[in-house]
C-alpha cells in the first residue's frame, strides 16, 4: 500500500513533563460493553500506573498503527491504558472492535478536543477550518496522576518510541 501524505512539523507543545501533576478531566470512557463518565484521577487511584494515549481519530491510519502496536505489545499486563481522541463513542466501540483490543483497553471520547487544549497539545487538521484533534502523545501517569514519562509528536504523522514507553511500565 503507498501511502501519500506531507509530513508536517507542529512544532514544541507546552504540555505536562515528568513530574508534573497531569490535569483531570471527566468523559465518556468506552469499554467493551458500554461507556459512562470516568475521570482519569479515579482510573490513576485504583491503578499503580496509567498509560493515556491520545491518538488521532478512529479510522485514520495512525490510530490504526498505534493500538494495533499497543495490543501487539500487552501493554495492558502492565499498566491501565487508556485513549483518548475526538471520536464519538460509537466511532470508539467499532475501534475497540476492529482492533481486537476490546476487554483490555479503554478509549475517552472528547468530540470536542478540550482534553487536549488542556493538555497543550491540540492541533488543527491541516486543511479543515475548524477541525482539530490532539497530537500523538503518550504520558505515563502513577496512582496520583503525577508524569513519570511524557512523549508528544513533534510533527505529523509521529509515533511514540514503544521500547520507551515500555521501559517505564
Amino acid at each position: 500500500m503507498d501511502l501519500d501524505f506531507d509530513v508536517v512539523d507542529l512544532g514544541p507543545a507546552d504540555h505536562p513533563e515528568e513530574g508534573d501533576t497531569a490535569p483531570d478531566f471527566t468523559r465518556p470512557l468506552v469499554n467493551d460493553e458500554y461507556w459512562e463518565d470516568e475521570s482519569l484521577a479515579s482510573l490513576c487511584a485504583d491503578s499503580d500506573r496509567v498509560v493515556l494515549v491520545f491518538h488521532a481519530m478512529d479510522g485514520a491510519f495512525p490510530a490504526t498503527y498505534v493500538w494495533n502496536e499497543i495490543r501487539d505489545r500487552g501493554w495492558h499486563e502492565d499498566a491501565t491504558v487508556v485513549g483518548c481522541a475526538i471520536s464519538t463513542p460509537y466511532a470508539h466501540k467499532r475501534l475497540l472492535d476492529e482492533r481486537d483490543i476490546a476487554g483490555d483497553y479503554r478509549l475517552f471520547s472528547d468530540p470536542g478536543n478540550g482534553v487536549a487544549r488542556e493538555y497543550g497539545i491540540d492541533m488543527d487538521l491541516d486543511g479543515m477550518a475548524g477541525l482539530e484533534e490532539p497530537r500523538p502523545a503518550v504520558f505515563v501517569l502513577d496512582g496520583d496522576r503525577t508524569v513519570e514519562y511524557a512523549w508528544v509528536a513533534e510533527e505529523w504523522p509521529d509515533f511514540p518510541d514503544y521500547d520507551d514507553v515500555e521501559a517505564q511500565l
